[in-house]
């Protein structure tokens, strides 16, 4: 019998918190290819998006900063002590994040008291070949990028550390190399769409195509999304071994555009990319539902609030079975609404 060539495994595989932020206790697992949040606003979905990003970020061994510095520019508390879950009196949080590196298992955690001590700890997290991590706000930063790093540099302006992430990464250069060929079919899809390519230009981007030059600002903001991960695609930062975390893909897309942004996804889940995704869209849920075939791995993480009001949450493969469904609801009670006002104006008229 020959023996199994084991291929190399990076993924994050779990994160437990502990009185951070909105959670009092609460521990997930996730999948390799793609891990959907979804729930109504303030269950916490973009702040585990966030503490993860956070620890991702902190991978490489050049990197000086700790994992509590790290996390207070992406959240932007007053102190790194209000990121510790409200309660009466002192207390104090923990964050535990668990990552799956050539199948060796590593974690940082970070624990924080409200008189703003902290006590962070690495066990094999940092590493000299870090995989890129990428975190897509809800606000498109490009058509905003001429002169924001100068303006943050100097304090001028205040922004969470997201948002200067993600226009540095797509300020990278154009890798040398020729593209895979995955990638180069997902950048000729963007194209199509989009009717054009992007460029950069002095800190601006534009749209090219037969006709000129678009600049970002007069770009719909829909296509200035598709436009980031061109950008993203083109020099290789979303490649096989990367991570996306997409806080509301959906916000200010044409639905139209949203089968496009599903297709992609899932093409980048194919080549590698672990995706973290937050929405509240349900024509994006059924997009990926329609989409997905015998490749796609996805994992849909519902974040509810129980009885005495924690955050609780349920895992499942499957969108039937997803429950309580925020979105799904919604539609269901617009549908009943609009049968209810067809029958009144059907008895009125008769």
């Amino acid at each position: 019998m020959h023996e199994e060539i084991q291929k190399y495994i990076y993924m994050i595989t779990k994160i437990h918190l502990a009185n951070f932020t909105a959670f009092k206790d609460i521990s997930l697992d996730f999948d390799k290819g793609i891990n959907i949040f979804i729930g109504e606003n303030g269950t916490g979905k973009t702040h585990v998006m966030k503490a993860i990003y956070s620890a991702c970020a902190i991978e490489d061994v050049r990197e000086e900063r700790t994992f509590d510095q790290k996390l207070k520019a992406v959240f932007m508390p007053n102190t790194i002590g209000r990121l510790v879950h409200r309660s009466k009196g002192r207390n104090s949080g923990k964050i535990i994040v668990f990552k799956k590196d050539n199948n060796k298992e590593c974690s940082i955690s970070c624990e924080i008291s409200t008189l703003n001590n902290v006590k962070p700890t690495l066990n094999g997290w940092k590493t000299d070949k870090p995989q890129e991590a990428v975190f897509i706000p809800v606000k498109d930063m490009l058509a905003n990028a001429p002169g924001f790093r100068s303006l943050v540099s100097q304090k001028k302006i205040f922004f969470e550390e997201i948002y200067q992430d993600i226009i540095d990464k797509a300020f990278l250069p154009i890798s040398k190399g020729k593209l895979a060929k995955e990638s180069s079919d997902l950048l000729d899809l963007l194209g199509e769409v989009m009717s054009g390519k992007v460029v950069e230009k002095n800190e601006t981007f534009y749209l090219k195509n037969k006709n000129g030059e678009l600049e970002f600002p007069l770009l719909a903001e829909g296509f200035r999304k598709l436009g980031l991960l061109y950008k993203l695609i083109q020099n290789e930062t979303l490649t096989k071994g990367s991570i996306l975390f997409w806080d509301e893909p959906e916000a200010n897309l044409n639905p139209k555009l949203s089968r496009v942004v599903v297709k992609i996804i899932l093409k980048l889940q194919e080549m590698g990319v672990q995706v973290f995704i937050s929405t509240h869209d349900y024509v994006l849920l059924k997009e990926f539902e329609l989409e997905q075939n015998s490749d796609s791995s996805i994992l849909y993480h519902v974040f509810y609030r129980n009885e005495d009001e924690d955050i609780c949450h349920k895992s499942t493969k499957n969108q039937d079975e997803l429950t309580p469904n925020a979105i799904d609801n919604t539609f269901s009670d617009m549908l009943d609404r609009e049968i209810q006002k067809g029958l009144e104006s059907y008895e009125t008229d008769n």
